[in-house]
């Protein structure tokens, strides 16, 4: 990365302000610099924007307004770099990748506040520029300056026509530029909705909206209406899941004791899915086999404790076991890894694999996720995701089950993996019969969930049932 540490976080000497500091002629600007830092951490780091972010406002003392600012810049500009960089090509006479990188991402702050906030125009080029100068130099901040009143000049609407290919040449390529993913994810997401063009901008578009926080209780050990009374909203599908509509979910006390979390809908329900399938004779041992960061064995946990049964959460990680055993309270937790099982064959009634995969159902959550992902990762996933589903076959005993669960629709990590089990080794369930409060599943025997259907992660669902 170019730039000095000094002229990155405003050390002593640099001649600049650390971030939050009163700046000569100006007052403070926490939400900027906290977004700008970010984004900073992101690129050079490649650190985890939904984990740090909270962290760095917390540190700094940023709440109220200027924390939701400085997460709506942060969040908003990583979901829009493609869109971004178009419109800064087409408004500098240097491409994005031969712009100093902590200068681009500065402005490309400044363009997310021109074409997507309502702060006015003005205001959002005066404090981009005043960001540069500080945190940059002066010298940035006059390319900052000629980019910025260019790109103020037209609407975000009016800039697509120009920068994004037509859409009826190229509907892929619009896309791409339209909603802001590489051209490789609007491929694999149009393929997953069927080849239909404005579903897969439907797709895109709810991949850019901010998602709700999603909450559950877990079962004997909170409930809806406890979660509700503490100003949650109950979820439409699963029986344990609510809604915050704002504020911290930590200031509600069932998150605080673990006794409820914050867990996708969807994740909730493949996981409910999972306990609902009739098994014959004994059920009492279950395994998540991959379970880190946790959310779906805490609820498995507290589900299995109401039935008698008993969890066995493993994960290849130890600091991913160590979460789970954050999240749990009644299962043993292990570090194992699932393709050289420390568990012998066919001793589980019923088996979660929640798949490692890319994630791309999970990019609303994850803004910075699209542009990591590299198409050349796939196959290698793919390869650990039947190795693993090998296993996961082997450790469950005749008539036990298998759910299998990406968070991604790629068909390469779903049904093509799924589609490789011999029938010999286990019937493939219509799971969508395990599911009926939800809608709009799909052709089956497979459970896909949407963002743009649902509100939910797109999460990938089979049941295998063991012969």
């Amino acid at each position: 990365m170019q730039g000095s540490d000094k002229q990155r976080t405003g050390q002593p000497g640099s001649g600049q302000p650390g971030p939050g500091k009163r700046r000569p002629g100006g007052r403070p600007d926490a939400a900027r610099n906290a977004a700008y830092d970010l984004m900073r951490a992101v690129d050079e780091r490649d650190a985890y924007a939904n984990l740090l972010l909270p962290t760095l406002l917390r540190r700094r003392g940023i709440a109220g307004r200027d924390a939701a600012l400085a997460t709506e810049l942060a969040y908003g500009t990583l979901r829009g770099l493609g869109t971004y960089d178009e419109i800064i090509a087409a408004c500098s006479d240097r491409a994005p990748e031969h712009v100093d990188p902590p200068l681009l991402d500065a402005v490309r702050l400044g363009v997310h506040q021109l074409l997507r906030t309502r702060i006015p125009p003005h205001a959002a080029v005066s404090a981009t520029i005043d960001l540069v100068r500080h945190r940059v130099g002066p010298g940035p901040s006059r390319y900052a300056n000629a980019v910025l009143r260019k790109v103020a000049g037209r609407t975000l609407e009016e800039w697509l026509v120009i920068v994004a290919p037509p859409r009826e040449e190229d509907p892929v390529g619009h896309l791409a530029v339209a909603y802001s993913h590489p051209r490789w994810i609007v491929n694999a997401l149009r393929d997953a909705v069927g080849g239909d063009v404005d579903e897969t901008a439907a797709l895109l578009a709810a991949d850019n909206e901010r998602p709700r926080v999603a909450l559950v209780a877990r079962p004997g050990r909170c409930s809806v209406d406890e979660l509700v009374s503490a100003g949650a909203e109950a979820a439409g599908y699963s029986p344990y899941g609510a809604y915050l509509p704002e504020g911290d979910p930590a200031s509600i006390p069932a998150v605080g004791e673990a006794r409820a979390a914050v867990q996708d809908e969807a994740s909730q329900l493949v996981a409910l899915a999972l306990t609902r399938v009739p098994v014959a004779g004994r059920d009492r041992d279950w395994l998540d086999m991959c379970a880190g960061p946790g959310g779906k064995a805490g609820l498995l946990d507290a589900l299995a404790a109401q039935r008698g049964a008993r969890l066995l959460a493993a994960d290849v990680q130890y600091h991913r076991a160590r979460l789970v055993w954050g999240t749990t309270r009644e299962a043993a937790v292990v570090t194992a890894d699932g393709t050289e099982p420390a568990w012998r064959p066919g001793v589980f009634d019923r088996v979660m694999l929640d798949a490692p995969c890319t994630g791309l159902g999970a990019l609303r959550r994850r803004p910075e996720a699209r542009w990591r992902r590299d198409p050349r990762d796939i196959p290698e996933l793919t390869r650990l995701q039947r190795r693993l589903l090998d296993s996961a076959l082997r450790a469950v005993r005749p008539g036990g089950v298998v759910a299998y669960v990406t968070c991604s629709p790629h068909l390469a990590e779903t049904s093509a993996v799924v589609g490789e089990v011999p029938r010999e080794r286990a019937e493939v369930l219509d799971a969508r019969e395990f599911l009926p409060e939800a809608p709009g599943l799909g052709d089956g025997p497979y459970v896909r969930f949407w963002p743009h259907r649902h509100g939910t992660d797109a999460m990938f669902l089979a049941l295998l049932q063991a012969k």
